[in-house]
């Protein structure tokens, strides 16, 4: 099989990570030392993204950033990298470009949410996918190192694809392979290379435990901010909220990160468990190829 064969199926090619390094690094038991990472809503493929490792010397966890789009250490190029964002989990070990790195390169990637988008007719409507209680979660990833013809290192990663939940099925036909906390550890064990026991934990996610919202436009997720913030500081800070509505406004202009930031935090407690949840959050992601949306966000960095 040649080695350029590989999935360009352009899904999960978008997903969220809130938590800054220092949040990761606790919640993974993994050590961050020098990883300069702060929240992001909209990562999209070719940037740099948090993953954990093993280290094979010792039974350390360790956090490092890479560049999101595999690029094979045999590549002439990084082209390759802009396409190679997933693998699927079923042919994965069959190809020469991931069967080595199913067995030796194996990498946890977190998240806290991705986005898939629904076709109807024309148009295409973008859902958000998270775990019920929003807490992090991983993909399963593979990893290499690719070496310029300076002889500079870029490591770079793929995330493993699966047939999809109940809760995806009616929106995409594939979903990113997330790993329950008790597969970590094997996982990430460089020493473990049996493929058939490897396949075994490439299963759909417990649709149980993921909800689901929509991504509204822009202009309604200030109104919603705006309503749960005058909800919570009624009775003690009624006097600002025309102040906050204004910070609230230039906010929403000049950084929307900020803004999904302060809605994520003042989410109800009282949210519809399961299934597709109102709208919380608001970025409009951008379908993945969309080369002028990746431009303005590289452009903000």
């Amino acid at each position: 099989m040649d080695r350029g064969s590989y999935n360009q199926l352009q899904m999960c090619g978008r997903y969220r990570l809130s938590r800054r390094a220092e949040i990761l690094a606790s919640y993974f038991y993994a050590e961050s030392e020098g990883m300069d990472w702060e929240a992001r809503y909209n990562i999209a493929p070719t940037q740099t993204v948090p993953v954990i490792r093993q280290d094979a010397r010792e039974p350390v966890r360790r956090a490092s950033l890479m560049r999101w789009g595999l690029v094979p250490n045999w590549a002439k190029d990084l082209t390759a990298g802009a396409s190679m964002i997933n693998a699927r989990s079923e042919t994965a070990g069959e190809k020469p470009a991931f069967r080595e790195l199913l067995q030796r390169r194996r990498c946890l990637i977190p998240a806290d949410g991705f986005y898939e988008w629904q076709k109807s007719g024309k148009s295409k409507q973008p859902y958000c996918f998270e775990m019920k209680e929003k807490e992090p979660f991983v993909f399963a990833g593979l990893w290499d190192s690719w070496r310029a013809p300076d002889g500079t290192a870029l490591e770079t990663c793929t995330i493993l694809t699966t047939t999809p939940n109940q809760l995806l099925a009616d929106v995409h036909d594939r979903m990113p392979v997330i790993l329950p906390a008790a597969s970590y550890g094997l996982w990430l064990d460089p020493g473990f290379r049996d493929l058939s026991a490897t396949n075994e934990m490439l299963k759909p996610y417990d649709a149980g435990q993921m909800r689901r919202f929509l991504i509204l436009a822009s202009h309604l997720l200030l109104r919603i901010a705006e309503t749960r913030l005058r909800s919570k500081h009624q009775t003690s800070r009624e006097d600002n909220t025309e102040t906050m509505r204004g910070g609230l406004r230039k906010r929403a202009c000049s950084d929307l990160s900020t803004l999904l930031l302060l809605v994520h935090h003042t989410a109800d407690a009282g949210d519809e468990e399961g299934g597709e949840q109102p709208a919380q959050q608001n970025l409009y992601p951008q379908e993945p190829g969309d080369e002028a949306w990746r431009g303005r966000e590289a452009a903000q960095e």
